[in-house]
């Protein structure tokens, strides 16, 4: 599936459609008091077979057992993450993994809240993330939604760090 084609279906599972609501800018305090939680289904259909993919990293939200796996980071400041991810109240999303870095292994719990107010779907990570916009109507191209593509970004390059990891001494 081309990467369009899936941000159109990505658009028209959270209600998505062309508009005037189209923003960039963040919202104001106003704007995302008003704005309701994507609902439990939007956000599993958002995210379930997909990578989230970031600068240096990606996440991918497998459907069985709801497996999250990633990886970030390159030579030695590489690490992968093994986990579940959740969805935790109404609108967020979180993951649970055991981070594994040169340095050891650590625990992380990550979370991201996401609202819809017309045709705009706003995000931040919790707690203390500031609010920014996730996709706009009709999406667009620097919009984070974006880098959620279905299919499994992750596993082959998992499997290079941790075997890179597991070499070091």
């Amino acid at each position: 599936m081309s990467v369009k084609k899936g941000l159109v279906i990505i658009a028209a599972l959270v209600g998505l459609a062309s508009g005037a609501d189209a923003v960039s800018a963040a919202p104001s305090a106003a704007t995302i008091k008003k704005a309701e939680p994507l609902s439990n289904d939007d956000l599993y259909r958002l995210y379930s077979q997909r990578s989230w993919v970031w600068k240096d990293g990606a996440g991918y939200f497998a459907i069985p057992q709801r497996r999250f796996s990633a990886w970030s980071g390159k030579g030695k400041a590489a690490s992968y993450g093994v986990g579940r991810w959740f969805i935790a109240d109404t609108g967020k999303l979180c993951f649970k993994a055991d981070w594994y870095a040169t340095n050891g292994i650590w625990p992380a719990l990550t979370c991201f809240s996401h609202r819809k107010k017309g045709n705009v779907i706003f995000q931040k990570r919790e707690p203390k993330g500031d609010w920014y916009v996730f996709a706009n109507a009709p999406v667009r191209n620097g919009d984070e939604v974006t880098k959620l593509r279905r299919g499994n970004y992750v596993a082959s390059r998992l499997t290079k760090v941790e075997a890179k990891l597991n070499r070091m001494p």
